[in-house]
Formats: structure tokens, sequence, C-alpha cells
């Protein structure tokens, strides 16, 4: 049993050891060039030997990933509550909602452009577009999946509407949110980059702009690097935050995180 634990706990570190290591030799063997697809090691490289620039922009990159994130949360909490303790807004609301996920948020950058100019504000924005219907879907179902015969033994004990929606809707539907987090705050970090490689003046998104105009490759894929990064040290603090606040739904048992 403790070298399953073990086991499960490494998994992620010899995964990661594995694709790194097909990447590199796989390079090397069918002699891709650089300016193609570099090496992990040149990847690495790069991201050494650009480091100044790279954490310079790294901080506009992620901040605003936590701005747009956290206005995400806000909005998501609120909708997700709204449509989801109403059946008649979710009925109404939630195929406009669908529809406005399925338009690619990058078309949505120049108009934010035009109506806030370049910078950080359309980064924050399209961070926040992309990121706040998923928690929106999951505090919606964790509100509207409620089973009716509880509801009813409720409603029978004298609960009114609204109590059975914040002393058994709400409590449902945290763990619907934790887990929403984990995806969310990924997709925040693809809206701000998007953003960047659009209309920004800094950001890893501009940073990997700049250096696709004079082909340095491999500093494009440190970019990546440094994106991924963040996006995996996120989730990680919301999968443990999950765990820590979500244990009494799982009566005991192992949540992946």
């Amino acid at each position: 049993m403790a070298a399953k634990r073990n086991l499960d706990r490494w998994a992620p570190w010899i995964f990661l050891v594995v694709l790194l290591l097909v990447w590199e030799f796989g390079v090397r063997l069918f002699r891709i060039d650089e300016f193609v697809l570099p090496t992990a090691s040149a990847s690495f490289r790069a991201l050494y030997d650009n480091f100044g620039p790279i954490l310079m922009n790294t901080w506009p990159t992620f901040w605003t990933t936590m701005v747009g994130f956290g206005i995400g949360i806000v909005v998501g909490v609120l909708i997700g509550v709204l449509i989801g303790s109403s059946r008649l807004m979710y009925n109404g609301l939630y195929p406009l909602l669908v529809a406005f996920n399925a338009i690619p948020k990058a078309a949505f950058v120049p108009i934010l452009v035009v109506w806030f100019g370049i910078g950080v504000v359309p980064a924050t924005l399209t961070a926040f577009l992309i990121c706040f219907f998923p928690i929106t879907v999951n505090v919606a179902t964790g509100l509207a999946t409620i089973e009716p015969e509880l509801e009813d033994v409720l409603r029978a004990l004298g609960a009114s509407r609204a109590d059975v929606l914040i002393k058994v809707g709400l409590p449902r539907s945290i763990p619907y949110f934790f887990a929403s987090l984990k995806v969310a705050i990924t997709l925040a970090f693809v809206g701000s980059v998007v953003s960047e490689l659009t209309a920004a003046n800094e950001g890893i998104g501009q940073l990997m702009l700049a250096a696709s105009s004079t082909m340095r490759v491999p500093l494009m894929f440190a970019g990546l690097i440094v994106i991924s990064i963040m996006a995996m040290v996120m989730y990680v603090a919301f999968a443990a935050l999950e765990r820590r606040m979500t244990g009494w739904a799982h009566r005991g048992m192992n949540m992946p995180g």
C-alpha cells in the first residue's frame, strides 16, 4: 500500500522525465532542425540564457492572469448561483452562455483593444472571458442537481426555497466549485497569453512574439515552458485547496490531485 502511494506521488515526475527524454532524443534521432523543433535541452538553455527578460515578462503575465481569474470567480459564482437556483434562468440563460463560450476568445481581443487600448486590460479581460464559464457550469450543476426527494422532505419540514439553497445547495456545490478552479486557472493563462500575442507591450506572449520575428524558436519554447510551469503550480495549489476544503465530500477516498 505504501509502495502504491509512493508510486502515485512520483508518477507525474516520472512521466515528465519520460516526456523530456522522448522530446530530446526524438528530435536528435530524426535530426529535426532547431528552427522547426528545438531539443528540450536547447529550450531549457534558452530559458537560462534569457532568464532576466523572461522573469521580467513573467510577472505581468502572472498578475494579469490572476486578476482576470479573480473576476472570473466572482462572476462565475454569481451567474452559477443565478441559473442553478432557478429553472427558468437555467433554461433561458444557460444556452446563451454555451453559445457565448463557443466563440473563440481570440476574436474578442481586437474588440477589447478598440475599447481599452493595448496593454494589460485586454489581457485581463480575455483571461476572465475564457475562465468564468467552467466555474459557472460547475456551480450551477451543484445547485441544480439537488435530489427532488431531499428537497421535498426539507420543504415538508418547513424549509423555504432559500433555506434549501443556502443550507443544502451551496454546500453541495462546493466540491464542484473547487474542481472547476483547477480547470479555470489553466484556461486563464491561455486567455492572457493569447491577448499578449496580439495586443501587449509586455508579458510572455509578447516575448514569444518578438522571438518568433527573429526565428529564435528555442526562446519561444522557453516561453511555453514558463507558462506551463505557472499553470501547473497554480493547478497544484488549487488541487491542495480542494483536498483540504472538500475532504468531507469524499469519505476518506484519496482524491486525485
